[in-house]
């Protein structure tokens, strides 16, 4: 039977360093591949093959993250002057450290053959193929390019280090994050630590996401919280099936489950309601509820001494554990809230601030103009855009409607708040618009009162929630991973209980991490929760 082989991720001009202890190897070559990330089988790979020629660093430059810095390599007189000339009139914009597209390569020559079969065989040496699963930890650094270090759960050595002198780093721990979850080590900040997700939540997800016959994904995009809810309740008996066991051990009548769990988890009691699928469990053995105090709010002279003469926050580790203590009166939020969303950076002087907000304003309203501009007879050819202003102008219409701000017809509030989402469908249309990002956007609008504002925070804002809102909801399956361990951690007779209801992997609190909470509190509250 043929293997099932899909490539995830492929990346050439991956280099392998050899080390001093090699001494087998020629230390005058590096040895060049490319690196793929392969679904096989329903098993996700990690795959290194080296290419046929080897390369000479003797050519290699290396262009730097500011663009001006340039690190050389070994090259003769000639080929420096003419790479200079070269990099003079070329910008970088990459994040990591680049090859220069003028390097070229030599390949090194051997006489009568030699060598040629000894290098053949060091070739097939640095290939590797591993199971993500396998994967203890991936160490990130740094030389002036990306260079990473794979080490295995069952060896106390690791992988050849693969060398990224073209870039490509990032995107490799991107695509990885889709099938392992990758958490910083606390001993070591280089350090990623990589776990595989349960298999049976993956297939939860995938069986999710496979409804091809009634378009799952475009339902998803209009209504998150329907559609989610109704998809996971298609993946319930594959979740039994695989994590309770055989069918004949569940056959229990619920007053024997009850009865069980009572003894199990003192103080825990169970209601049985006459619908079926619902129970309202009430716990009584909560305890006496611990104190907590909160500090006061930060008022604007508290703000205003924590800026120096130029306007630059002083000490925003400080500011920042002090928000979080005491949040904010809201009277600053306007102006504190640009930093703690990231749209004003922390070590901005007051004229740099003036400055990035005119730059910013024209960028909106160039963006704005481009769907203001477009004619019914366009809009009918670009369905996307059709769909996406339908499903925004159907959103805004009911999003905070009890709050002053955005209540009543013709609702100017209302009106900035359709046209800071068409605007976002402009700048990322990729994403576009997705139901829920109304109710992130509309805190972040009252507050700021200013169309331009508001919508360069929530561009800030959406950068963190992104992955919330993809289609692969790569951020919802890490969160609720992440919570669903901290539950066990913390409360494990809890957790024990909604594992028998077959409710481990939490799904009911999927719109509270979707949106932050931002429909289970009142709206004030929200605010203070976000700070």
């Amino acid at each position: 039977m043929a293997e099932l082989l899909k490539v995830i991720f492929e990346h050439d001009g991956i280099f392998l360093h050899p080390s001093p202890d090699e001494g087998s190897l020629d230390q005058d070559l590096l040895v060049s591949g490319f690196l793929r990330i392969l679904e096989k089988d329903s098993e996700i790979l990690v795959e290194y093959r080296p290419l046929e020629d080897s390369v000479d660093p003797s050519n290699i430059l290396c262009a730097g993250q500011d663009s001006s810095s340039v690190v050389e390599w070994a090259q003769c007189p000639r080929e420096k002057s003419q790479s200079r000339q070269l990099l003079e009139t070329q910008q970088s914009y990459e994040t990591e450290w680049d090859m220069v597209n003028a390097v070229s390569f030599r390949k090194k020559n051997y006489t009568n053959g030699e060598g040629s079969q000894n290098h053949s065989h060091e070739r097939s040496r640095c290939a590797f193929s591993v199971n993500i699963s396998d994967l203890r930890s991936i160490t990130v650094k740094d030389e002036g390019w990306t260079f990473l270090i794979l080490q295995l759960k069952d060896s106390s050595s690791s992988l050849p280090a693969l060398h990224f002198h073209q870039g490509g780093s990032r995107e490799f721990l991107d695509s990885l994050r889709r099938f392992a979850l990758l958490t910083e080590c606390s001993e070591d900040e280089t350090c990623l630590l990589v776990s595989t997700p349960n298999k049976a939540l993956s297939q939860s997800f995938e069986n999710l996401l496979d409804d091809n016959s009634f378009g799952l994904i475009h339902k998803f995009k209009r209504d998150p919280y329907v559609t989610t809810l109704g998809g996971f309740s298609k993946v319930t008996n594959y979740i039994y099936d695989a994590l309770r066991g055989t069918e004949e051990q569940q056959q229990r009548p619920p007053e024997e489950v009850a009865d069980l769990l009572g003894e199990v988890i003192p103080g825990l009691e169970i209601n049985q309601q006459e619908e079926p699928g619902f129970e309202v469990i009430t716990r009584i053995d909560l305890g006496v509820r611990p104190p907590v105090s909160r500090a006061e709010p930060l008022y604007a002279d508290e703000w205003s001494k924590l800026q120096d003469p130029e306007g630059r926050i002083e000490d925003k580790v400080t500011l920042r554990q002090r928000i979080f203590k005491g949040g904010l009166c809201h009277a600053v939020r306007k102006e504190a809230w640009k930093f703690l969303l990231g749209y004003y950076p922390w070590t901005s002087t007051l004229e740099e601030r003036k400055c990035l907000q005119k730059a910013k304003t024209d960028e909106y309203f160039r963006m704005k103009l481009q769907w203001k501009s477009i004619s019914e007879e366009q809009e009918r050819r670009n369905s996307r855009l059709r769909d996406y202003r339908s499903l925004i102008e159907k959103d805004v219409n009911r999003t905070d409607r009890t709050n002053r701000f955005y209540e009543g017809l013709n609702n100017p509030g209302l009106t900035l708040l359709h046209d800071i989402l068409m605007t976002y469908c402009m700048y990322d249309f990729d994403l576009g618009y997705v139901q829920g990002m109304s109710d992130l956007l509309s805190p972040i609008l009252y507050v700021m009162e200013n169309e331009v504002d508001a919508f360069w925070c929530f561009v800030s804002f959406m950068d963190q929630m992104h992955q919330n809102f993809e289609e692969q909801m790569q951020g919802m399956k890490t969160q609720l991973v992440q919570l669903s361990t901290l539950l066990r951690l913390l409360d494990l007779a809890f957790w024990n209980y909604l594992e028998s209801q077959e409710s481990g992997y939490l799904y009911f609190c999927f719109r509270w991490l979707l949106i932050r909470f931002k429909r289970e509190l009142s709206f004030q509250d929200v605010l203070r929760l976000w700070e």
